[in-house]
């Protein structure tokens, strides 16, 4: 084993899994509280993140254009591996009301803060012009298919008619769609960005992921993993294994290869995303099975991450 791969490897996942660790001791020590993580949690999504993502696509137009079938590819293959958990379920999972969650957090990953971090200590700049666009259609997918799960799985319950307007009002007002979308327009005029603001964005941008790791690693559960049921082993399973599995052949047979591999690799083998739980409960869901399946998910990937890419890597493909 080339001991030059493993480290690629490590400094891709190690320096997110000690920011989380971080964070568990932090809120351990009470130095991290809910008011803070809830206050800081609101910067990150509404501020940070979206900056961030901004200044990423602003600064990048031509690999705008150039990976538009990147795009393509990742809302075929989110779509795609959405539909087969959707089949799946029908037959693995005995309880209806629990498909919709099982579904949710087979597919549904954390690209936008661990997914972004290990696409971004990859790939340095490179990784900050590619990863946006694919996050792009991502997150808009992962919302719209989300809503559709868990209304399926939860349907003549109390409450749980969805409006179609209210769901596209809530994609649109997103601050992550609002941020990709605004660096895809300022990347069309071509104009440069002034030096100060260029600056400013930096510093902001600079909040967003280390605070993002610190508020997550700090609102883990660990307890949780020994509360799991046979459905949350299941979809973790598909979330850890399966899923990067068929997206990353997918990537392979579609001609991607280097760092677009990798990061569609790191992508799709990000944890469960922590809004899933927010929605499951939102919409009277077992919001306790959601709650396992981010904590399995959240401690599995870093080791399943890293052998991913140890194996790509040695392989030559990233």
């Amino acid at each position: 084993m080339s001991w030059e791969i493993w480290s690629f490897a490590f400094g891709v996942t190690v320096p997110n899994l000690l920011m989380l660790l971080l964070g568990i001791w932090l809120r351990h020590r009470r130095i991290m509280d809910d008011f803070f993580i809830d206050g800081a949690t609101k910067l990150v999504f509404n501020l940070a993140l979206p900056c961030l993502l901004f200044f990423s696509i602003a600064n990048n137009h031509p690999q705008l254009r150039d990976n538009l079938t990147l795009v393509i590819f990742g809302a075929v293959g989110t779509t795609g591996t959405f539909l087969l958990l959707e089949f799946s379920a029908k037959w693995l999972v005995k309880n209806p009301r629990e498909r919709g969650v099982f579904v949710q957090g087979g597919f549904r990953a954390n690209n936008a803060i661990i997914g972004l971090a290990y696409a971004i200590t990859a790939y340095g700049e490179q990784g900050k012009a590619i990863a946006p666009m694919y996050l792009t259609v991502t997150v808009v997918l992962y919302n719209v298919l989300s809503v559709i799960t868990l209304t399926r799985s939860l349907q003549g319950g109390p409450g749980q008619k969805i409006n179609p307007l209210a769901l596209l009002r809530s994609i649109v007002k997103n601050p992550l769609i609002l941020g990709l979308l605004s660096g895809v327009a300022y990347a069309q005029t071509g104009l440069g960005m002034p030096q100060f603001i260029q600056q400013t964005g930096s510093y902001i941008s600079g909040l967003s992921l280390p605070l993002a790791l610190l508020c997550t690693g700090a609102s883990l559960d660990l307890r949780a993993m020994f509360r799991t049921s046979n459905v949350a082993v299941l979809s973790s399973s598909a979330k850890l294994f399966l899923i990067p599995l068929l997206m990353t052949a997918g990537g392979w047979l579609c001609g991607f290869r280097g760092a677009t591999l990798g990061i569609i690799f790191m992508f799709s083998a990000s944890p469960t995303a922590a809004a899933s739980y927010v929605m499951t409960r939102a919409m009277g869901g077992n919001a306790t099975l959601a709650a396992n399946i981010i904590a399995i998910t959240t401690v599995g990937s870093f080791f399943t991450t890293a052998l991913g890419i140890y194996f790509l890597r040695s392989w030559g493909l990233i």
